[in-house]
């Protein structure tokens, strides 16, 4: 089947395939044809994220110095629900609220990421280099789906029914942190590497809200796409870092999927390799060392994460590359043997992964 991703560079939507192909099997004709209407404009959008990928997307974004300040640019467009992108302005850097819910949602969620990368991670926007931040809203009509083409944003209002709208905060801050990952690590869309590639994405979404709340890592609900969920769904969210494969037990939408442990890691040649589900086991890694180190998660734990997106250089990395390259910028930033290695170290174990 089509699916929102190709095969190794394609769209990174926030919707998984696992999800449409449920609606797909389990709906009525009114639903089947909504599936298949996602995956035609999934297909369409397909080779964007290609052209978009700069040469040397496996480099380290370069890094804002102490002294500099960095400020967003950032642009919403009214979609008009049609699918030509970017569509027709609403709101550019600096101008006050419009009388679009959306609009403002995206707007101020695109400068909450762009504060959370430049304060904490001295990051200077998505590709570390001032890179205007570009949202659509309204982008078809009742699409329930959101996603990053490599260029811009784009969200879906949802159909009502089977989801609400897609401008929810770690929704943004999943879909805008796979532009950093295409401006940094490069992480190829497929197997364990499209795994990491989704996982680091969730981590950050996760974060992004978190930042905003400013919520302990024993205070957040690790979810990810809380509240996008339409009135009448069985779950929580799209997916949940603290209990993979507990978010959501739907009839329409189906069984959440995830593994949390490598023992039950799926293989599967749908969705990449499994990428929106193996994701599960990297996201509840990150989860547990959040707890661990407790305080703000964003600063040690998503750190450490950040490190290693900067410092992985290999776009094929599997789960034990990603956890040994955690575990060395632990080591590196927090000194040998400090308990942050060793908490790290620690909670890649307790999903099945030693290093």
């Amino acid at each position: 089947m089509s699916s929102c991703c190709g095969p190794v560079h394609g769209m990174q939507c926030i919707v998984p395939p696992h999800m449409v192909e449920s609606m797909k099997t389990r709906g009525d004709e009114t639903v089947r044809k909504m599936a298949e209407e996602m995956e035609v404009a999934a297909e369409t959008y397909r080779g964007d994220r290609v052209i978009a990928s700069p040469a040397r997307a496996f480099m380290a974004a370069p890094t804002l110095s102490d002294a500099a300040e960095a400020a967003p640019k950032r642009e919403v467009y009214d979609g008009g629900r049609g699918a030509r992108l970017p569509g027709t302005l609403l709101r550019s850097e600096g101008e006050d609220p419009v009388d679009d819910e959306a609009a403002n949602a995206a707007y101020e969620g695109a400068g909450i990421v762009f504060e959370l990368y430049s304060r904490q991670y001295r990051r200077d926007s998505l590709d570390g280099q001032g890179m205007s931040l570009v949202s659509t809203v309204h982008h078809r009509r009742g699409y329930n789906n959101a996603y990053w083409n490599g260029h811009q944003m784009a969200y879906g209002d949802g159909d009502g029914v089977l989801f609400a709208k897609m401008t929810e905060l770690s929704v943004i801050g999943h879909e805008l942190s796979h532009g950093v990952v295409q401006h940094s690590g490069g992480l190829i869309y497929r197997d364990q590497s499209g795994a990491l590639n989704e996982s680091f994405a969730d981590v950050f979404g996760s974060l992004t809200l978190q930042y905003h709340k400013k919520e302990k890592a024993a205070e957040a609900s690790w979810l990810v796409g809380e509240g996008i969920l339409g009135p009448e769904i069985a779950g929580d969210a799209l997916r949940s870092m603290k209990a993979p494969g507990e978010a959501y037990n739907d009839a329409m939408l189906g069984v959440d999927p995830q593994p949390y442990h490598m023992d039950l890691y799926v293989s599967t040649t749908s969705d990449n390799g499994g990428v929106h589900i193996n994701s599960g086991i990297p996201n509840h890694a990150f989860y547990l060392l959040a707890q661990y180190l407790g305080g703000f998660a964003w600063e040690r734990a998503g750190q450490i994460w950040y490190d290693t997106m900067q410092a992985i250089d290999n776009p094929h990395a599997t789960f034990v590359d990603w956890a040994d390259t955690t575990v060395r910028m632990a080591t590196k930033r927090y000194r040998s043997g400090s308990r942050v290695a060793k908490m790290t170290r620690r909670a890649w174990k307790l999903v099945g992964i030693s290093v």
